[in-house]
């Protein structure tokens, strides 16, 4: 029996508004002047200040830190996460000794496996040469 066809396309087409967002960047003149607005802000006022903006007061204590500890230096963009113990210099170096290393080893190997043949042609010989 056939399977009936269907009128309907099977494509599938994503809608925009339910793509993935990407992570919001801010400049370092945002960042100052939502710090000196912060500042100007009577008690209580700071969180429509947030609301408005759509940020966290999270992000505000964070860019006061920054700002307290750099200056308007500490408020340009960073990459997320920690940063890394090597440098990619350092990271190409340590490849290289452990290749380096592995050559070496397996160099040892074969030079171990000629030493055998050497060995057994030397007693091979040995023994076609002795008559008895």
């Amino acid at each position: 029996m056939p399977k009936p066809t269907t009128t309907t396309d099977p494509k599938v087409e994503p809608r925009p508004a339910l793509e993935k967002r990407s992570r919001r960047t801010f400049s370092s003149d945002y960042k100052l002047s939502i710090l000196q607005q912060a500042d100007a802000c009577q008690r209580g006022e700071s969180g429509a200040l947030l609301r408005r903006e759509k940020l966290y007061s999270n992000q505000l204590s964070q860019w006061r830190r920054e700002f307290a500890e750099h200056g308007v230096e500490g408020l340009k963009k960073s990459a997320p996460g920690p940063q890394a113990r090597k440098t990619p210099e350092q990271k190409r170096i340590e490849q290289l000794e452990k290749e380096n290393e592995r050559l070496r080893k397996q160099i040892e190997v074969k030079d171990g496996c000629l030493m055998l043949q050497k060995k057994a042609l030397s007693l091979l010989e040995a023994l076609e040469a002795d008559p008895s």
